[in-house]
């Protein structure tokens, strides 16, 4: 977790719980809270003209939600959906500046867990370059393993559903689907069942 769910509590924080499929925020809407993941996951979206979602996380226990956006003036440009039933922790935003400014050490914790993610968004978004399926897929799935610390081969469970693959990489459901099969020929990655393995 980033900060100790007591430290929130403490401070004036309270748990709201969610349905999946319900939001958490939504695009344009003004940041007033510090969101905290107890339980379940959530993805950060954005629906696209053509009315296609875009995935660009899916934090789940002990992550934060879009915490930048507390220290700017602008609105949301992303939605925060449950994916699963949350257990989410909110903290005013005035009374998160009040808890950061009485323990500063916080500040570069929030800072850290904001620089991991923009690393992590700067080597996933490097796939978009690339035209084929499996170069593109095969990144994203290789830095999520190592993201959770798995080396060997196919012994991390990739916790993402093919519809989620697709909303994260961009590609079409059916694309992803056929990869994954090349995928699993080539040995690059273990089908077992629904479950995929890398």
């Amino acid at each position: 977790m980033i900060i100790c769910e007591n430290l929130l509590f403490s401070h004036g924080a309270e748990q709201q719980n969610y349905s999946s499929g319900e939001y958490i925020f939504e695009e344009e809407s003004t940041p007033k809270y510090y969101l905290q993941i107890k339980t379940g996951m959530v993805k950060i979206s954005s629906f696209l003209e053509d009315g296609k979602e875009f995935i660009h996380s899916m934090p789940f226990d002990g992550h934060c939600l879009a915490e930048s956006y507390l220290f700017s003036n602008k609105k949301y440009a992303v939605n925060a959906i449950a994916v699963s039933d949350c257990e989410i922790i909110k903290l005013e935003k005035n009374k998160l500046i009040d808890l950061l400014l009485k323990k500063p050490q916080l500040i570069f914790n929030l800072y850290s867990y904001t620089a991991d993610r923009i690393r992590y968004k700067h080597i996933t978004s490097a796939p978009f370059s690339f035209q084929d399926p499996v170069t593109k897929l095969n990144l994203i799935l290789n830095h999520v393993k190592s993201h959770f610390g798995f080396n060997d081969k196919f012994s991390f469970h990739v916790p993402y559903t093919r519809q989620q693959l697709a909303s994260i990489t961009g590609m079409r459901i059916e694309t992803v689907i056929r990869t994954i099969k090349k995928m699993e020929k080539q040995n690059m990655l273990k089908i077992d069942g629904t479950k995929i393995f890398v």
